[in-house]
């Protein structure tokens, strides 16, 4: 299954650089976004404000790329890896995929929500922890949400139904994260958040792997 997944790996980035269509869009979105703020508050002081702003035009560009990772595939193709490779194998390559897509865009997104709102983060390198963690989680959950979606006929909308509640924990856990790391609070305090996350992201990938083939022969 190893070479499969790295195959399906593959597949999945050279179809990205050559077509630059989700990559784009993120970007897109998120720039954007992030001026039209700059536009109505100029620069945001207040830091509870500051990181939840900054995570919820993270989510809605994560929720508005990651849905189109099953739904954009039609019958044929998916029959096709059916045929040929483990379930398992495509599941994984879509999480490590989106995982890397949304460490991207956060990275940049991070740059650009800095420059023009100002960056109140005291402990930078916890805070990139913390990103990690977080595109991680939102990618995996988020690949997981999409795969059951592309089942229903009214995929879109199912996915953002289903989304939202599943995202909550982590969203809890990750928002009270970044907060301790833009208040510069010791590593030691935030170590259980990381348990945490770690879990929830081991969780999710388990679920995947475990569950995809069952919707993966529907």
């Amino acid at each position: 299954m190893i070479s499969e997944l790295w195959f399906l790996i593959q597949k999945e980035f050279r179809l990205e650089w050559r077509q630059k269509t989700m990559l784009t869009g993120m970007l897109i979105y998120v720039i954007s976004t992030v001026f039209i703020c700059y536009m109505t508050f100029k620069r945001i002081i207040d830091v509870p404000t500051w990181n939840a702003l900054f995570w919820i035009i993270m989510i809605f560009a994560a929720i508005n790329a990651v849905a189109r990772s099953f739904m954009q595939e039609s019958r044929g193709i998916q029959l096709y890896y059916y045929t040929m490779v483990h379930p398992a194998a495509v599941i994984l390559s879509k999480i490590i995929y989106n995982s890397a897509l949304l460490i991207s865009v956060a990275l940049i997104h991070l740059l650009f929500y800095s420059l023009f709102l100002g960056n109140e983060i005291q402990d930078m390198t916890m805070f990139l922890v913390g990103l990690l963690l977080g595109s991680t989680g939102l990618a995996a959950t988020l690949t997981l949400v999409s795969a059951i979606a592309s089942r229903a006929s009214n995929s879109p909308s199912l996915m953002a139904i289903l989304s939202f509640p599943i995202l909550i924990p982590l969203l809890m856990t990750i928002i009270r994260f970044s907060r301790n790391a833009i208040d510069g609070i010791d590593w030691v305090m935030n170590a259980s958040y990381v348990y945490v996350l770690l879990a929830l992201i081991g969780m999710v990938v388990t679920l995947s792997y475990l569950l995809f083939p069952y919707l993966w022969k529907d």
